[in-house]
């Protein structure tokens, strides 16, 4: 079978532009979360978000093309080349056998929230021609594959807050099968908006924590009261290995295994005893015929939601036994909040990055244990640890998991 390596991260996350900034912050604890400043919240019971606030695309797209493509899309396309050129792709020797897949959830929500205040206050005239292209989930892909020549499979998944996940897993099974020799593959998504707010706010799902935005999201924790929404992009270029080692790449792990379930409970609800989840690590263990005594961490889904983390924890139990309580457990959702269809991405890149440094990313604003949560959490400051395998957790709304297994190339 043909083994996948990751030659290449890029990342844009709230708080930090670039994998070194990025990876810095996961590991300082310290949360990105604010009073949102895109738009005026006024009227909205929730204020804060996991906001990327000094973010500028036109250096590198040009003014032009920043005002003709969404946000979501500009996230993708300062990600990728990140990534691209941190593997030393170049269009001429790898254009044709390099593809392109990137989850994205929810596409350009703002923008077409945008354009219906313009039809319905200014009339269809004033629509700009290009809203619907540039809104589509796909013109992530699309876009980025267009600018970087790839040529070979190019897809968008939507899985609601697993979409990076699955994009990542399901981009290494086309290398593993000969379709291509690399993909760039990840989540991307900029979703904050008035609609996208309210919506979650009827749900119940945000916490409310307006005048305390720093500690809003709490993963894991007993006196966690709901998600804060994020936004960025995070993405892998993935390789076969044989192929990375004939150009010299540089490896940063090893994907050894992918799995993907589904909870067939309820559209918003995980399942009792996070039985989904817990098949879906059980898959992804299999896939890379790893034994649970190899995992040393697991970045988790905890979306500081009360149901998931308790779901989730389970889950893990349910997988490991007794050994469930010798892992370190994190969800750096604790810094960036839940980036929705960029968060399996993201929390890739995370997780990529401890095995390669042997660092574990603690769990923001984790004070207070609850029963329902048993585990290591990793409080308070980043730790040492020798990792040799990693778990990257992801579920989305419809009850759809997935699960990444990085291993450490020592």
């Amino acid at each position: 079978m043909r083994r996948i390596v990751v030659t290449g991260l890029g990342i844009v996350s709230p708080r930090g532009i670039g994998l070194a900034k990025a990876w810095d912050a996961a590991l300082s604890g310290k949360s990105a979360v604010r009073k949102i400043s895109l738009f005026d919240t006024t009227d909205l019971p929730v204020s804060i978000a996991g906001e990327i606030s000094d973010f500028d695309a036109s250096e590198l797209l040009g003014a032009k093309t920043v005002r003709q493509t969404s946000r979501f899309v500009q996230f993708a396309c300062v990600a990728a080349n990140e990534a691209l050129v941190d593997a030393g792709y170049s269009p001429e020797s790898h254009g044709n056998r390099c593809g392109c897949m990137i989850g994205v959830a929810i596409g350009g929500l703002g923008e077409i929230e945008e354009s219906s205040c313009v039809l319905k206050e200014l009339g269809p005239s004033k629509i700009l021609p290009h809203t619907l292209p540039f809104s589509l989930p796909n013109m992530a892909a699309g876009y980025v594959a267009i600018r970087h020549q790839l040529f070979g499979p190019n897809l968008a998944i939507a899985t609601a807050c697993a979409s990076g996940s699955h994009a990542i897993g399901e981009a290494a099974l086309h290398i593993r099968r000969g379709d291509c020799d690399m993909m760039l593959a990840g989540g991307a998504e900029a979703a904050i908006c008035p609609l996208s707010i309210a919506c979650f706010a009827r749900m119940k799902a945000l916490s409310r924590r307006n005048d305390e935005p720093e500690q809003a999201s709490r993963p894991f924790d007993a006196d966690r009261d709901g998600f804060v929404m994020g936004e960025g992009c995070g993405l892998l270029v993935l390789e076969e290995l044989e192929h990375a080692k004939k150009r010299g790449a540089k490896i940063y792990a090893e994907l050894a295994g992918y799995g993907l379930s589904a909870d067939a409970f309820h559209f918003t609800t995980p399942a009792p005893g996070g039985i989904g989840l817990a098949n879906c690590m059980t898959a992804a263990l299999k896939d890379g015929a790893i034994d649970t005594t190899e995992i040393d961490y697991i970045n988790a889904h905890g979306t500081s939601t009360v149901a998931n983390d308790a779901l989730e924890s389970e889950a893990i139990q349910s997988v490991f036994g007794v050994g469930a309580n010798h892992l370190s457990v994190s969800s750096t959702k604790g810094v960036t909040g839940h980036c929705l269809g960029a968060a399996g991405g993201i929390e890739a890149v995370f997780t990529v990055m401890t095995v390669r440094n042997g660092m574990i990313p603690p769990t923001a604003n984790y004070e207070n244990p609850d029963p329902a949560c048993p585990l290591d959490y990793t409080p308070g400051n980043a730790r040492e640890r020798k990792v040799r395998v990693a778990l990257s957790n992801s579920s989305g709304f419809g009850g759809q998991n997935a699960c990444l297994a990085f291993r450490a190339v020592f």
